[in-house]
């Protein structure tokens, strides 16, 4: 195969790929370090800890492909007080992701109750949701003679569109002294967005649409000390799907002294990682290396990501029955 042939049909088969991720939207960042960030994935886990809780990542996916997913994320959570035997968590959290020719923007609120059961903290959480779309429609490149695309096709924007939707997510956690475990629905309504540009006469639109699919999430962690020593092992899983497609993935990490961590997880069919981090004085920064495990890394050497935070000592003047040490950040 001639080089030139070579290159059209990689550029059409990223283009495919890339439309294709958009279209089953990898609309929630994929974190490796999804236990660093619990809030972006259940708005149950808002106010979990006596500590304003910030938290930011960047993600750089399937190094070395023009186009692969660049993400970014900043949540924040904090309890409030409620009478004496419950109490609310509030947070926001504002996610942007670049997908191909895709834009993504979401920007939550998340309030969450809280209250004692069978020995644990049971919490339940809602996310109301601002989201934004846009496509770059005036970057689209189509080489000629693809036999795949045709350039007058009038279902490919040849202008920049966007949209607006409303979205709306919710979750349960029931947290323990030595584990969590959590199950949330975000995008419930699985919203519509229609996509639009103004014409250079500014009285006709041309009209696109996409869909935010709705996912289901289950998480689950732990923390187990080791006996007589300063390590501890801090086990989770992350399973998500929409019924038709499924993702799921495991991370194992160890501790030392509370302070120095590293571990590795496997993305079922995805990628393998290995991930470090260190927390000291409320900070926090960990990183973490993505292998895929697909035909994928014939093309990429790979996935960066990067997580850091800060913690702020709330005090509510007595002392608090439920407060645990958050065991995502231990």
């Amino acid at each position: 195969m001639k080089p030139t042939n070579l290159l059209i049909r990689t550029a059409v088969l990223l283009i495919a790929l890339m439309t294709w991720a958009g279209a089953m939207a990898q609309s929630d960042v994929q974190f490796t370090q999804y236990w660093a960030v619990p809030t972006y994935y259940n708005p149950a886990y808002t106010g979990q800890v006596d500590f304003i809780r910030i938290r930011g990542g960047a993600r750089l996916q399937w190094i070395g492909i023009e186009n692969a997913p660049r993400s970014f994320m900043g949540a924040a959570d904090m309890p409030v007080k409620l009478g004496k035997k419950s109490r609310l968590g509030i947070g926001v959290n504002v996610a942007q992701e670049s997908l191909g020719l895709f834009r993504n923007l979401g920007v939550n609120a998340q309030v969450s109750y809280k209250f004692r059961f069978l020995k644990g903290t049971w919490s339940v959480g809602v996310q109301p949701a601002y989201y934004n779309s846009k496509f770059l429609g005036s970057e689209v490149y189509i080489p000629e003679g693809d036999d795949f695309h045709n350039p007058a096709d009038e279902a490919i924007p040849t202008q920049d569109v966007t949209g607006n939707a409303f979205d709306l997510s919710a979750g349960i956690s029931y947290s323990h002294k030595y584990f969590n475990v959590g199950v949330s629905c975000l995008h419930i309504l699985s919203p519509t967005v229609e996509l639009t540009k103004e014409t250079s006469q500014e009285t006709e639109n041309a009209q696109y649409e996409t869909t935010l699919p709705r996912q289901f999430y289950f998480t689950a962690d732990g923390n187990i000390p080791i006996k007589n020593s300063l390590f501890s092992l801090q086990p989770s899983m992350l399973v998500r799907t929409d019924f038709s497609r499924f993702s799921a993935e495991v991370t194992m990490r160890a501790t030392f002294n509370k302070f120095l961590s590293f571990g590795l997880g496997y993305r079922y069919k995805d990628a393998v990682s290995a991930m470090i981090g260190a927390e000291f004085k409320n900070f926090f920064l960990g990183y973490s290396y993505d292998y895929s495990t697909s035909a994928i890394n014939r093309a990429s050497s790979g996935s960066h990501e990067i997580v850091a935070g800060y913690m702020i000592k709330l005090n509510f003047g007595e002392k608090n029955k439920n407060k645990h040490r958050s065991i995502r950040i231990m």
